[in-house]
């Protein structure tokens, strides 16, 4: 099962989330950084812009546009060249810190948020998912959700999958065509792992980073697992990309806990050529 071995592809980081494959470079937002970067596919880096409230979920509309959270001030915004413009403000209805989402292919987006004061050590709470529309109206999508981290479109569109963190489970949702979700149901359940970002295949089949065991898991809907990448440290998010669609890029923290506390430079970027594609190989 255990089939790759991942090469290093960037590091001097301190802790990524959200990789995305667009254009031909790989973005990734480096939380405790502030800062969004752009690699081409050498690994040289790009800063794109500064998020001063913490940058965590990204992505791309449609038309390209490039969106990523503020995290802190539980916002979406636009990047303009180097610069940040408010897209959304979810400050009113997000219980917590806002965190990673998905975009569908009418531009509207699914965001989640922590549902409590992490930082502060409030007691775990639900939370709910929010649908910004392009229009700015905002939704709430789903209630009753523990952590809602990583999340993925498929089918076509029809299809959410979200990372419940502490729950050990990845959950689904269909999509009508207004973009309602209903249905909501396990995909599949991980166990002690804690998924955290997550990407999916031509095949259907989920990345899935485990945080707390250091792995990166390929799992089927049902639960069955075909293949396991272990490395030394902490799994935070993977994408597929390249010329191909074949590289899944792996975002780690190879540092204990309390070097994360310290905001140790140890984030890196592990990489290894897999053998469904992405979706669409060729990225938006």
């Amino acid at each position: 099962m255990e089939r790759f071995k991942p090469s290093l592809f960037a590091d001097d980081f301190i802790f990524l989330e959200a990789p995305r494959w667009h254009d031909s470079r790989l973005w990734v937002s480096d939380v405790f950084d502030h800062t969004v970067y752009a690699l081409d596919p050498n690994g040289m880096r790009e800063k794109v812009c500064e998020v001063p409230q913490r940058p965590s979920g990204l992505g791309f509309l449609p038309d390209g546009t490039p969106i990523v959270v503020s995290s802190k001030d539980r916002r979406l915004m636009k990047i303009v060249g180097h610069s940040l413009v408010e897209y959304s403000d979810l400050s009113a209805m997000a219980a917590g810190d806002v965190n990673d989402f998905a975009v569908d292919g009418q531009g509207r987006i699914y965001v989640g948020n922590f549902g409590y004061d992490y930082d502060a050590g409030e007691p775990r709470a639900l939370t709910s998912l929010h649908r910004v529309d392009r229009d700015g109206t905002i939704r709430v999508a789903a209630t009753g959700l523990e952590f809602p981290n990583g999340s993925v479109i498929v089918e076509g569109g029809k299809t959410l999958i979200v990372a419940e963190t502490w729950l050990g489970r990845l959950t689904a949702f269909d999509i009508d065509s207004e973009g309602e979700l209903g249905n909501r149901r396990l995909y599949a359940g991980l166990g002690a792992r804690e998924p955290d970002g997550i990407c999916a295949d031509a095949a259907g089949a989920i990345w899935v980073a485990c945080f707390n065991t250091g792995e990166f898991l390929r799992v089927l809907e049902g639960g069955a697992i075909t293949d396991i990448i272990r490395f030394d440290g902490r799994a935070i998010s993977c994408t597929l990309g390249g010329a191909e669609g074949r590289q899944l890029f792996c975002s780690v923290y190879r540092g204990t806990y309390e070097e994360l506390a310290a905001r140790k430079r140890k984030g890196a970027i592990l990489t290894v050529d897999v053998d469904v594609p992405a979706t669409c190989p060729t990225g938006l």
